[in-house]
């Protein structure tokens, strides 16, 4: 909750008068009281279509304690020619005496198309120097995204939102051998990898992971890249080599080389409300199955074991397997000043799984 604010606005200006303004207002605030001190930790450069605008500060609303120090919004306007821009520093509390308040800031520049190509000119004065920025635009405009390019650390895409899978793995590709990306969609994952892992952590139950020798994984019609991820991450753990994939009208399908036996995989859309996996079956040699499903409350886990005489079937919930889509943005930010050493390679191995 916003407690205090300053707002600045501006017609036709120049990114040095935005900049300005900004120290103006945060010169005002120390003013004040010595206690409001700015946030420091990352710069978040969001390019957005301003008509979808709202929905961005929405999400961005969101993301609770994951605020970015620095926020620049790109708004682009198909019909302008000319920089508009508001400035605002924020705090959700007021300094006690000895105490400290921060502030974060946000600067919202409309723009228009022509000027996405060279944005890096806009946006290099803005942000704060020193600190890792983080680049993300949910509406497409790579364009800007290449300018940007140079003044980043960190990209953030979700590659479920390419309509081209082929397409958003070569981006996230291209984007990782000069930046630390952070994928929405690895990040929806996550839950689902841990689970997997869990299941064959116990010693006496790693020697199944050289026997497997199924998965089917369940996923939203648009989601079919989260389903690649998590067959990348597999592969790459457990030194399966990747073939391409076959598709049988809308499902995918193939065969992973392991080290023991053939894996075979299948790739099953599956009607749900969000994004992300809907649930994936793991089958050993042995005859033993592990499914994982969303449900209220979490995952439902069932474990079959069809060569024991007679067979069995033992069923439990692992409660808050999921953060939720609210929760998905906020742990990309949070993302972005860790690193995650298996995307990349699973990544990579995804591609191949459609090119190999």
């Amino acid at each position: 909750m916003t407690v205090r604010d300053q707002v600045w606005k501006a017609q036709d200006t120049s990114p040095s008068e935005i900049e300005a303004a900004l120290r103006e207002l945060l010169v005002e605030f120390h003013r004040e009281n010595e206690g409001y001190v700015p946030a420091r930790v990352l710069n978040l450069v969001c390019v957005v279509d301003r008509h979808w605008s709202g929905e961005i500060a929405n999400r961005l609303r969101g993301v609770g304690r994951y605020h970015a120090s620095r926020t620049i919004v790109c708004a682009v306007d198909g019909r302008r020619t000319k920089l508009d821009a508001t400035a605002t520093i924020a705090t959700d509390t007021d300094p006690k005496p000895g105490e400290f308040a921060l502030l974060r800031e946000t600067i919202v520049v409309e723009c228009g198309p022509h000027h996405l190509e060279h944005l890096d000119t806009i946006v290099d004065p803005l942000v704060v120097t020193d600190l890792s920025t983080v680049i993300w635009s949910p509406h497409g405009h790579w364009d800007a995204l290449d300018s940007l390019r140079r003044l980043a650390q960190v990209v953030l895409l979700d590659s479920v939102d390419d309509p081209d899978i082929d397409a958003g793995l070569r981006r996230a590709c291209s984007f990782s051998n000069e930046l630390y990306v952070v994928d929405l969609a690895w990040l929806r994952s996550t839950p689902w990898r841990e689970r997997i892992a869990a299941a064959f952590d116990p010693p006496a139950r790693r020697a199944d992971l050289q026997t497997i020798s199924a998965i089917e994984v369940r996923h939203h019609p648009d989601s079919v890249v989260a389903g690649l991820l998590l067959l990348g991450w597999l592969a790459t753990r457990l030194g399966w080599q990747p073939t391409r994939l076959m598709k049988r009208g809308d499902h995918l399908y193939g065969k992973l080389k392991g080290r023991r036996q053939d894996i075979q995989v299948t790739l099953v859309p599956t009607p749900m409300g969000v994004r992300g996996l809907a649930g994936l079956t793991i089958e050993t040699a042995g005859g033993e199955s592990l499914a994982l499903d969303r449900g209220d409350g979490g995952l439902q886990a069932v474990r079959t074991r069809r060569g024991s005489r007679p067979p069995t079937e033992q069923a439990w919930t692992i409660l808050g397997a999921s953060r939720g889509e609210s929760g998905i943005l906020g742990e990309g930010i949070r993302q972005a000043l860790l690193r995650d050493p298996t995307y990349r390679p699973a990544l990579t191995t995804a591609e191949s799984l459609l090119h190999a």
